[in-house]
């Protein structure tokens, strides 16, 4: 397939909840209409930003389903499946009518703390089991253990026609270097971190799959296209600009931070499910007063 279609700012949506936690329609179609209105490449539906541990299956469905619809085929749609159960991983994945999904996004195993090797066959079986392109996702600061750049880059060799490239946020440069350095043709690396984009693009990363995009998708747009140009004397800037901003989402977690953020935007309720609780009120008050800028 075509990879050049991930490439750029895909962004991680937060599923939007109403005060009594159910899942709320109306702030998905504003969020929605509001990313695609500000130049984002592609969605990612049910990461870990849309807290899709919390989601039941039928929810999940549902939900996939809705977001399909309502993008119409406007932008490419990734769907997040992925666990520490490599047979039920491929279970959900039978479940999903996938018809509108362009690729699968799937994190390493979490918990279990596999060794590489065991890495390597849970992404070898989901990948000969599926039809869809994967995007492997390799984020050790919340499953406890990191793929390696000798990993990747097997999976990436051995897999070529499905395996298409990983969402890297070890926040390791090196590791990321050596990807880039020995990737097949075609493979993309994306970063995972949105406060490392610009220089990860300096080096080679196609875009990112991001946090900050959901409440700064023009700003945030324009920085990872005018990398992607090679334009970094332009894109430097409002890479300065958004540190602040970027800081302030994560300071008391995510999604707690981006959905504080875009509740300040008038676009969701500021609601989250336990075990995560919505940021403290001077942290609110802080995003509240720099979302300004970006409304």
């Amino acid at each position: 397939m075509d990879t050049s279609i991930f490439k750029g700012l895909g962004v991680a949506m937060v599923t939007p909840f109403k005060a009594d936690y159910s899942i709320d329609y109306p702030a998905i179609d504003r969020l929605i209409e509001y990313l695609l209105t500000n130049g984002v490449s592609y969605l990612v539906v049910q990461g870990t930003t849309a807290e899709t541990a919390t989601l039941t299956d039928t929810e999940k469905r549902e939900l996939a389903d809705y977001i399909i619809k309502k993008v119409n085929r406007r932008v490419p749609i990734v769907l997040g499946i992925g666990g520490n159960d490599t047979h039920r991983v491929i279970e959900s994945y039978q479940k999903f009518d996938l018809f509108g999904v362009d690729a699968i996004l799937s994190v390493t195993p979490y918990y279990n703390k596999p060794t590489q090797k065991g890495i390597y066959l849970h992404f070898k079986t989901i990948a000969e089991a599926t039809r869809l392109p994967l995007i492997v996702y390799n984020v050790p600061g919340r499953t406890g253990v990191n793929m390696t750049a000798e990993t990747t880059l097997k999976l990436a060799h051995d897999f070529q026609s499905r395996i298409i490239a990983v969402k890297e946020a070890s926040g390791n440069l090196n590791q990321m270097s050596y990807i880039l350095r020995d990737r097949p043709k075609g493979f993309l690396v994306l970063s995972g971190d949105d406060g490392l984009t610009l220089p990860q693009m300096a080096i080679g990363a196609d875009g990112v799959i991001s946090v900050l995009g959901n409440c700064a998708p023009a700003q945030f747009s324009r920085l990872v296209n005018l990398a992607l140009q090679g334009n970094f004397a332009d894109a430097a800037p409002i890479h300065l600009e958004l540190l602040e901003l970027i800081d302030l989402l994560f300071a008391e977690g995510n999604p707690s931070g981006i959905k504080a953020a875009l509740n300040a935007l008038g676009i969701i309720e500021n609601v989250l499910r336990l075990p995560l609780a919505p940021v403290g009120e001077s942290t609110y008050e802080k995003i509240k007063n720099i979302i300004k800028k970006y409304a």
